[in-house]
């Protein structure tokens, strides 16, 4: 009983490995990646199974995608350097790029944007201004502008910071989380501070400050 058993998961097990060999990795511009066979690739776009509904494909055009790895081992190149579509980057610069936005999203917290902007909302929601939300959205602004500072843990391979890409695609991506993380901190901390002074400092704050519509 326990040989059949053996044979059956050994069977299972190699069955597994070969449709995974047999899979393909796309490789997008925005740093993700898919590994599923490719089932077409045209009329401008490369079209594969839908691994959440195998009844569905999906299709990425052309734009979106820097390479597909094929199983075989053949690598197809999608992006091309051409400045008059605004591709400036050459083919390797690009893919550090890419690997720039990839590590960004991954380790990039902005848990500072988000605290700091919840804070500043709730400070000034609380002293009842009109002008209230300029202080917290100001702070969004700014937070996608202030250097990015990269910390060595969230690279996926130390020598990726030595290109000027890498630097790019990861300053990007952690510039948008930034300012994401602070509108919603903003946001929260702002409706927290009005509902704090409409329910409680409305009447023991000065009455110089008021509130206005």
């Amino acid at each position: 009983m326990m040989c059949r058993f053996l044979i059956l998961f050994s069977f299972l097990f190699f069955a597994w490995v070969s449709q995974a060999q047999n899979k393909d990795t796309i490789l997008l511009m925005n740093g993700n990646y898919v590994v599923e066979k490719v089932l077409d690739t045209l009329i401008g776009a490369v079209t594969i199974v839908n691994p959440a509904n195998v009844a569905e494909k999906l299709h990425y055009e052309y734009d979106e995608i820097y390479c597909v790895k094929y199983a075989t081992g053949f690598t197809d190149y999608y992006y091309t350097q051409d400045t008059l579509n605004g591709n400036y980057f050459t083919r390797e610069e690009m893919q550090y790029y890419i690997y720039g936005e990839r590590d960004a999203r991954k380790g990039f917290k902005a848990h500072g944007s988000l605290i700091g902007a919840g804070v500043v909302g709730l400070a000034s929601g609380g002293l009842g201004l009109f002008f209230a939300p300029i202080f917290p959205y100001g702070y969004m602004a700014l937070s996608g502008i202030t250097k990015v500072r990269i910390k060595h843990k969230t690279i996926s391979n130390p020598n990726y910071i030595d290109h000027d890409a890498y630097i790019l695609g990861y300053e990007r991506v952690s510039r948008t989380k930034r300012r994401i993380r602070a509108l919603i901190g903003g946001t929260i901390g702002l409706a927290a501070g009005y509902g704090l002074y409409f329910g409680i400092l409305k009447d023991q704050l000065p009455s110089t400050i008021k509130f206005r519509f």
